[in-house]
């Protein structure tokens, strides 16, 4: 599979709001993306300006996703990766995740480790950030409100620059809690 990836330039701006609005993404904040908020990011800069930088997933010439990265003048960025419907389930987020690590690694030197969040039922994501080095790090319980009006955990990873250069997988010790009764504060 031939996949590239293109920094968003504004002269894509309406590119970019047709295709963030004419898709539905279930596991992120809303699941339909209106044109006018998509507009009013761009012209805020958070598809691109000097802590966010956003990239074009290609796939033979198609645009089938989007990668945005985000707070890159922190020491641990975020993300937003987006698979347009009809492309989910070929491996493109997995192989967009372990872009977008080595992105981050090579082109932004102080970063020491990404993070990522997404809902405890999105089984692909969650596969792709095991499969990629990323260590769960958090379980947040009924966290993430969807839109039928349930409510589910949400579940974040992490990956370490260190850990992504020696290809391995630290897990943090989550067994760090005194015992009640055993003495601790």
């Amino acid at each position: 599979m031939d996949i590239t990836y293109e920094r968003f330039r504004s002269t894509n701006a309406e590119e970019l709001v047709d295709f963030l609005s004419g898709d539905t993404w279930p596991f992120h904040g809303s699941n339909v993306v209106s044109q006018a908020e998509v507009r009013e990011g761009i012209r805020e800069g958070r598809y691109d300006n000097e802590g966010n930088r956003t990239f074009w997933i290609t796939v033979a010439g198609e645009r089938t996703g989007l990668v945005r990265l985000m707070d890159l003048g922190d020491d641990t960025p975020l993300f937003d990766l987006r698979i347009r419907s009809e492309h989910r389930g070929r491996g493109l987020g997995r192989q967009a995740l372990t872009w977008l690590t080595r992105y981050v690694f090579t082109e932004v030197p102080p970063v020491q480790r990404i993070e990522g969040t997404t809902r405890q039922d999105n089984v692909a994501m969650r596969r792709a950030f095991q499969r990629c080095g990323y260590a769960k790090e958090a379980h947040y319980r009924d966290a993430w409100p969807t839109v039928d009006g349930k409510v589910r955990d949400a579940v974040g990873y992490a990956i370490l620059r260190r850990d992504w250069l020696s290809g391995s997988t630290t897990v943090p010790d989550w067994d760090d809690e005194p015992l009640p009764g055993s003495g601790g504060a």
